[in-house]
């Protein structure tokens, strides 16, 4: 089968903490709903599942691409079952509980096996009061951060700091996190929806009763060595692929301006446009991708070349070697 860029229909998520931006900046299909959270754009997690919507696989959800075209899709890594990646959207109109996900080691001996979540997330719209809560601040040991729950003040414990558009953040297995009010997020993660929630800001039901929280667990899959998260930032003046995040999940890497190739050497490629446009160029066709826009290029893809337009962000994900 000749190689081609598929394109997903997102699978839309709805919650309390939702809003509208997905569909005013990103150009999701939300209507005039106002509780969107999250576009999973490109996903194979049980019965959430990525439907290609164009070429000769439209219809299939990506389990079935894998199944049907393993080669075709992961090229040196065609004995994978499942696709490893999750990428999604956020829209965060109110803070998002304190969470912490376990490693694969972990996640894999549970009750209902999944894998571990290490992440990344690239800032796409940030508020000036947002906050992001990324580590344990210095010092802070599992006895600390124990009590600072019980007693309703684990804020006291946690590291946070202002984010910027375009800043990056990288959250490994075991580092206890939220996403503030007042963000737009693009995530790349692991294949996993394991999250243990430490404490959700004291908030409680129209009955009164507070959300469930996982402290037995969330406290043993803390790492505590780690300490506090910084964001990450680009070369915004720079050329070509700049790699951001580089472990052993996946790599992250952003193109914002010129021109840079990709595909090509035998596995699979993500790409999304957070912010502005680019073009996709396959030989003689091309492609105009908008803010919001994901492609997966399956490992068969030939070498291709993608263009950042004035002022926007490509982001490429793709496995290890």
């Amino acid at each position: 089968m000749t190689p081609y860029p598929l394109r997903f229909s997102p699978v839309l998520k709805q919650t309390i903490w939702g809003g509208r931006r997905l569909g005013e900046h990103l150009r999701k299909p939300i209507g005039s709903e106002s509780n969107y959270a999250e576009s999973w754009e490109v996903v194979d997690h049980g019965d959430d599942q990525s439907i290609v919507e164009n070429g000769l696989l439209s219809g299939q959800t990506l389990r079935q691409v894998i199944q049907e075209h393993p080669s075709w899709l992961f090229g040196e890594k065609s004995d994978l079952k499942s696709f490893p990646l999750l990428l999604k959207y956020l829209d965060c109109n109110r803070v998002l509980s304190v969470q912490v996900h376990p490693s694969d080691e972990y996640a894999l001996q549970m009750a209902k096996p999944d894998l571990g979540k290490t992440e990344a997330w690239y800032i796409v719209a940030s508020e000036p009061e947002s906050l992001i809560y990324a580590g344990l601040r210095v010092g802070v040991d599992q006895d600390m951060l124990q009590q600072a729950i019980v007693t309703g003040a684990t804020e006291n414990v946690l590291h946070s700091f202002h984010p910027a558009a375009g800043d990056i953040v990288f959250i490994p297995a075991g580092t206890v996190h939220a996403l503030g009010a007042g963000l737009l997020v693009a995530e790349i993660q692991q294949s996993s929806d394991t999250t243990f929630r430490l404490f959700d800001w004291n908030r409680t039901d129209s009955s009164g009763n507070p959300r469930p929280l996982h402290l037995a667990q969330g406290i043993e899959v803390t790492d505590y060595s780690s300490g506090p998260v910084t964001a990450l930032a680009s070369d915004r003046g720079a050329t070509g692929w700049q790699t951001i995040v580089s472990c052993d999940k996946f790599v992250l890497r952003l193109l914002e301006n010129g021109e840079a190739a990709v595909g090509g050497e035998a596995k699979f490629h993500i790409l999304t446009i957070p912010k502005g446009t680019a073009t996709l160029r396959i030989e003689e066709e091309i492609t105009s991708l908008s803010a919001g826009a994901t492609v997966l290029l399956p490992a068969a893809m030939k070498r291709c070349a993608i263009t950042a337009g004035e002022n926007s962000t490509i982001m490429e994900m793709h496995l290890p070697a």
